[in-house]
């Protein structure tokens, strides 16, 4: 204990502090009122729009960054003890940390698109709650405007004691983690998880502005009971829609017994060894017209081998077949510029960033064993998205894919796949959701088939339920968004749910010994659950807790699943 810094030790004591005022009930101390006192920031009379800024051709002057604390003690209901001591103990996000990712400097022509981007970005921070870029003076004499940005820190330091169950299966992890180390920017995590399939301890490292630059790293190693991963990046990424280029490496080594799961049940497994190395890099033109189009080009070697299974639970029935991989590839990639800010959508209470443009990625690549593959093969990617506003709170959003081998004439390992997502927004405390998604495969290896269950959808029933080489989910839900804010620490929501899906098709050697036969026809669940966003902590993460009911199910699936789980989103 001795060795570990004074300053980490207070910052755990403080996060155990809130975890634990959390659950300890409106008696421990008042502050679990409704937060309803929220008002938007308006400019001055004075101040041009951002738009009309940018006509005039308006020069940058000064840029002051402002970095809110965790609590803001001005609010009576957030000037406590405990409040402040984690104020104090947080370290707090550096202004060069924000800097660095800042789009617009002085001496530059302000730019509303890009002053709007530098908010969606620093948005996407885990470390900040909400941030956002102002104009706070205008001097028409000398035609400059000086901005305010704005941030908000959250609690970073996470020592995280966790459990979680989908599909039937516990799962529970031991982690310390920070995601804004020493105000840095930068994810420093060691972890201990356990699941169904494995367990592990790993640690990880990740600089997003390496050096003050642009350029990003991340290192990741775990050893776990069945193998070990690791993995290494170093890129300079397309950061902003207007920046002209990209360069990157990256390199993934996975060794691990991968399952083979039929009705819910191990009926087989085998040894994996994964080994992937890439370098890569694009050029731009920027933004132009709104739109952003991008020339990409790299190289990538990709091997897999595969071995039997003699002192594990259930034996190896079949092997996937090897292969190596070595190409080079050249793609493009469009982006059209079309954002919209929302609240209570997929969080609850925070600033969110809509896409509702359109996407369009696709490359392709030749591998050949001249390059050191084992075979020839036309290697494909075609991925899409748009999103469709319409009418009064209505948004569709579609997506698509079609991405794998074309050998020997045949399609290997290729998989077709569309999903689209409708949210109709009531008012601001309502919303319904539907999500449908289909997918369908050719020539797909053992190690990836299209598996639909607990964990991926299909809430009422166990994981991986259904295995095929077609899969169809249906989902709605209707969600709804309090505006209770208990301890101004966690934002809570409810949700009311049905699932419907089926997965179907293909030949699988296992299943056909397996003592139950897998089921046909399409499986359904309805359900219901709290949600609980986690408003003061870079975890980032909605709790989800759901009691979910399967439809007529098989006699092997149990009446209620049970599911607690962390997820990105509502």
């Amino acid at each position: 204990m001795d060795a570990i810094p004074r300053s980490w030790r207070r910052q755990w004591l403080v996060t155990w502090w809130l975890v634990l005022a959390a659950l300890a009930g409106p008696a421990a101390w008042a502050g679990d009122e409704a937060d309803t006192d929220a008002e938007p920031v308006t400019r001055g009379q004075d101040m041009p729009s951002p738009e009309e800024l940018e006509r005039r051709g308006a020069t940058i002057g000064r840029i002051d960054i402002e970095v809110g604390d965790i609590f803001d003690t001005s609010d009576p209901r957030e000037d406590r003890m405990l409040y402040r001591l984690a104020n104090d103990l947080h370290y707090s996000t550096r202004p060069s940390t924000v800097q660095d990712q800042l789009l617009l400097q002085p001496g530059d022509l302000f730019s509303a698109e890009r002053a709007a981007e530098t908010a969606r970005l620093l948005r996407e921070q885990e470390y900040f709650s909400d941030a956002d870029v102002l104009a706070r003076h205008y001097d028409p004499d000398t035609n400059t405007v000086d901005l305010d940005v704005k941030v908000h820190d959250v609690w970073t330091l996470e020592p995280g004691i966790g459990v979680g169950r989908s599909g039937g299966t516990n799962r529970s992890r031991l982690r310390l983690a920070d995601s804004n180390f020493l105000g840095l920017g930068q994810q420093l995590a060691v972890e201990y998880k356990s699941n169904v399939d494995r367990s592990g301890l790993g640690v990880q490292f990740i600089d997003p502005q390496l050096f003050h630059s642009r350029w990003a790293t991340q290192a990741h190693y775990t050893d776990t009971s069945d193998g070990r991963l690791g993995s290494f990046v170093l890129e300079r990424p397309f950061f902003a829609l207007d920046s002209r280029w990209s360069a990157g490496v990256a390199a993934n080594a996975i060794d691990e017994v991968t399952p083979v799961y039929e009705s819910g049940e191990k009926v087989s497994e085998f040894g994996s060894s994964y080994r992937d190395y890439s370098v890569q890099g694009g050029t731009s033109r920027g933004l132009v017209d709104g739109w952003a189009r991008r020339w990409l080009a790299g190289y990538r070697y990709a091997s897999a081998r595969y071995q039997a299974v003699t002192d594990g639970d259930t034996p190896t029935r079949e092997l996937p077949q090897d292969y190596t991989l070595s190409y080079p590839w050249v793609g493009v990639e469009l982006i059209e510029d079309h954002f919209e800010t929302s609240r209570n959508r997929d969080q609850i209470g925070r600033t969110e960033d809509v896409f509702l443009g359109r996407r369009l990625r696709a490359s392709l690549g030749w591998s050949a064993p001249a390059f050191g593959a084992d075979r020839s093969a036309g290697i494909f990617s075609l991925l899409g998205s748009m999103g469709l506003p319409f009418g009064q709170g209505n948004d569709l959003h579609l997506s698509s894919g079609w991405e794998g081998r074309l050998e020997s004439g045949g399609l290997v390992d290729a998989v077709l796949q569309a999903d689209s997502r409708f949210y109709h927004r009531f008012d601001e405390h309502n919303t319904f959701m539907a999500y449908f998604a289909g997918a369908h495969g050719d020539g797909l290896s053992e190690d990836h088939p299209l598996q639909l269950g607990g964990d991926n959808g299909l809430r009422g029933y166990p994981l991986r339920y259904e295995t095929g080489e077609n899969r169809v989910l249906l989902t709605v839900e209707e969600r709804y968004y309090t505006d209770w804010y208990p301890f101004r620490l966690f934002r809570v929501g409810a949700a009311v749910f049905a699932d419907a899906g089926q997965a179907w098709g293909g030949d699988d050697p296992a299943a056909a010994d397996a003592a139950t036969p897998p089921p046909t026809g399409w499986l359904g669940d309805v359900g219901f659950g709290l949600r609980i966003g986690n408003a003061r902590s870079g975890i980032g993460s909605v709790l989800h807790v759901d009691l979910a009911f399967p439809v007529a199910p098989p006699g092997d699936v149990s009446k209620v699943q049970l599911l607690l789980q962390a997820e990105k989103s509502f």
